[in-house]
């Protein structure tokens, strides 16, 4: 009988691939749960106890799970309550710097750093490189935890200033530490000892003398020699000027009286450059002076006190002294090839200087000519061609603008409409009956006009001007605007007089709630305007009894319109026709035009008495 193998053996070209596999990536066995690194058990397959899965799904007649073996309430042993060494102190080192002490060189000093990890107790010693020492330096022990002498380990409390440690045969004496070190220390109750200093040693001493370099003393004039025998640039002496003061400028305001034919007091401005010691003239250009403009005056330059006027100036041998900031007071003059120039002004920067360098303070001196009143021209009336805002333009400009409207006015107040009942001012008979209606739309200051007519009357009603804006004929640039209509008030439209005499319920209430713009509508503005009366009588109960006879003279304890107007006029206070029919508003509830004596009484009463 033949045995066949259960498969094939292990050899080249006998093994195959499972097509079915696509992924061979490894499982990942670790990941984080609740901040915590723990094992995956996803992958783990454990064998399965049945009577274990039996006893689970049976219960008892409590319906509790018997065979359940009884745990301890949960704990999260995850994160420990007390972190670990190497968790609490990851990434903290404390750093000692110290020196070695070497028998065989005892004349060199070797300066090292220790490194102490707190994680786990590990050191570290490096030796920062110095150049040309003859040594090897760099890592000088690895980190481990370093043994003493006794077979233990340093410990963070065995390192202090001062203190000498022992290392595989090598001492090491430990001078100063670094800030965190020294919190370390602090926040566990330990105090550090006082730094020390490192000593010197010859080696040190020798590499700074070698190092040194002191050039002799006449190496700058043999320098320039050089450099002014190969055609080289002279050097810098006023470099340490130039860095130290470079965009300091002291600018002042001058004043030259020019004598000549075409002369007068002319402006300038004179800047003095700090770093160099240099100045320029600029003048001020002044509008409509009649001068052609003229910016520099004087080119930036050093301006001596006494110039030496010669031909050749370069071949002078008089030595000329040139201005310094000490010269340049408000007050003095100063000589400018010729031109006496007073000083009589500074910037706040120049005043600020002086007070900081030389301790003066610098006083601008008064106008010793007042300024000259410009005269302008008149503003032409308007020649009625285009807008009036169109002629402006070509008054202002030789290549005038559109205008601009006023886009926020005009989104604010574009959805309100002010209506007014008006009646045509005319000594036509036929005029007498007209009803007009004018609609002011606050959005553009435009007007709109509208004929109110009957049946049968013999007249076509509708518009009657088309909607645009009216100019004003009290102001000679001016339109009308929504503070013009009020009730009695006369308006002049497109050649038409009229006069306001009422308007509608929603401009009263929008009048009403711009006081500031219509004070006529404001009715505790008309009241405060009736009680200024008061002040000419003995008592308040005397003006009020005045009052009221001066205004109700029939004694029919009601008032109309025109009785209202008058009385208060014999008194002295004079009410427009706007500013009653705000008091009729308030005091008229059967909206009859009266008002009733015992109400308007009481009313004015009450707030004299607040008052």
């Amino acid at each position: 009988k033949t045995h066949l193998p259960a498969s094939l053996p292990f050899l080249p070209g006998n093994t195959q691939q499972d097509p079915t596999i696509t992924r061979y990536h490894k499982t990942q066995m670790l990941s984080v749960k609740d901040g915590a690194i723990c094992e995956k058990t996803k992958a783990l397959k454990e064998a399965i106890d049945s009577t274990l899965l039996a006893s689970m799904r049976e219960e008892t007649c409590k319906g509790k799970i018997v065979g359940r073996i009884t745990r301890p309430k949960f704990e999260n042993d995850g994160i420990p309550a007390v972190a670990p060494k190497w968790l609490k102190h990851d990434r903290q080192t404390l750093k000692f710097d110290e020196v070695v002490e070497n028998r065989d060189e005892n004349f060199r000093v070797r300066k090292c750093i220790i490194y102490y990890y707190l994680d786990d107790d590990s050191m570290y010693i490096t030796e920062p490189k110095v150049e040309n020492s003859g040594i090897p330096q760099g890592v000088f022990l690895k980190r481990h935890k370093f043994p003493k002498p006794d077979g233990s380990h340093y410990h963070w409390t065995d390192l202090d200033a001062g203190r000498e440690i022992e290392v595989y045969g090598r001492v090491y004496k430990l001078t100063s530490y670094d800030d965190f070190t020294k919190k370390f220390y602090e926040n566990e109750g330990y105090s550090l000892s006082p730094q020390e200093s490192i000593p010197e040693d010859t080696f040190e001493k020798t590499r700074f003398m070698i190092n040194m370099k002191q050039n002799p003393p006449d190496m700058a004039e043999t320098k320039e020699y050089f450099e002014a025998k190969l055609k080289g640039g002279k050097p810098n002496k006023k470099l340490a000027s130039y860095l130290q003061n470079d965009r300091k400028v002291l600018s002042f305001k001058v004043v030259w009286d020019d004598t000549s034919y075409d002369g007068g007091e002319k402006k300038y401005t004179v800047n003095y450059f700090l770093s160099d010691g240099t100045m320029e003239v600029k003048e001020q250009k002044e509008t409509n002076s009649g001068y052609d403009p003229f910016p520099m005056l004087l080119k930036r330059m050093k301006v001596p006190k006494t110039a030496v006027m010669t031909h050749y100036p370069s071949m002078s041998l008089r030595q000329e002294e040139y201005y310094k900031p000490a010269d340049l007071l408000i007050g003095n003059i100063v000589h400018v090839y010729g031109r006496d120039m007073k000083l009589v002004d500074c910037d706040e920067y120049t005043k600020q200087w002086y007070i900081d360098n030389l301790d003066i303070e610098q006083q601008p001196l008064g106008k010793a000519n007042p300024k000259k009143s410009l005269k302008y021209q008149p503003v032409p009336d308007y020649n009625g061609y285009g807008s009036l805002e169109d002629s402006l333009g070509s008054v202002y400009s030789l290549k005038p603008k559109a205008p601009k409207k006023n886009e926020k006015k005009f989104y604010k107040s574009d959805i309100h409409v002010l209506r007014f009942d008006v009646k045509l001012v005319s000594t036509e008979p036929d005029d007498e009956n007209r009803k007009f209606i004018v609609a002011f739309y606050c959005g553009d200051d435009t007007i709109e006009v509208f004929e109110v007519c009957d049946k049968n009357s013999g007249r076509l009603g509708g518009k009657f001007l088309e909607r645009k804006k009216h100019k004003h004929p009290a102001y000679s640039h001016r339109y009308y605007e929504e503070k013009d209509f009020m009730i009695g008030e006369t308006v002049f439209l497109g050649g038409h007089k009229f006069q306001v005499q009422d308007c509608d319920e929603y401009t009263h209430k929008y009048m009403e709630d711009n006081c500031d713009v219509f004070p006529q509508a404001s009715i505790d503005l008309v009241i405060e305007k009736i009680k200024s009366g008061a002040y000419s009588y003995p008592s308040l109960q005397d003006y009020t009894i005045a009052l009221i006879k001066k205004i109700d003279k029939n004694g029919d304890e009601v008032i109309s319109f025109d009785e209202f107007k008058e009385g208060m006029a014999d008194l002295g206070i004079y009410l427009n026709d706007h500013e009653i029919n705000t008091l009729l508003r308030v005091f008229d509830h059967n909206k009859d035009g009266k008002v009733s004596v015992e109400e308007f009484y009481n009313t004015i009463a009450k707030s004299v008495e607040s008052q």
